[in-house]
């Protein structure tokens, strides 16, 4: 299984809806980067993803996006090869 990790906050629904379906496909450990507070840790999450809203996904070295785009891969049937590879 590919390690995951999760850029995200404390009260962040969409984090908990992407926790959620990873946990459903069977991820134990999720390395959770709280970027409310470390707000070095949000310039560093925009830097690498262009992006400024939680969750930001990757699983192993691969940039997923966020919830919706994680919902998607998992649609589209390559969620489960994704986590597996």
């Amino acid at each position: 299984m590919q390690k995951i990790l999760m850029y995200t906050t404390a009260v962040c629904p969409y984090c908990v809806r992407a926790e959620q379906l990873l946990r459903r496909k069977g991820v134990a450990e999720i390395e959770k980067v709280r970027v409310d507070l470390d707000p070095g840790r949000r310039d560093e999450m925009m830097q690498k993803t262009g992006r400024r809203t939680v969750p930001q996904i990757y699983i192993g070295e691969r940039y997923v996006g966020g919830c919706d785009d994680l919902y998607e891969l998992d649609r589209q049937g390559r969620l489960d090869a994704l986590l597996a590879a």
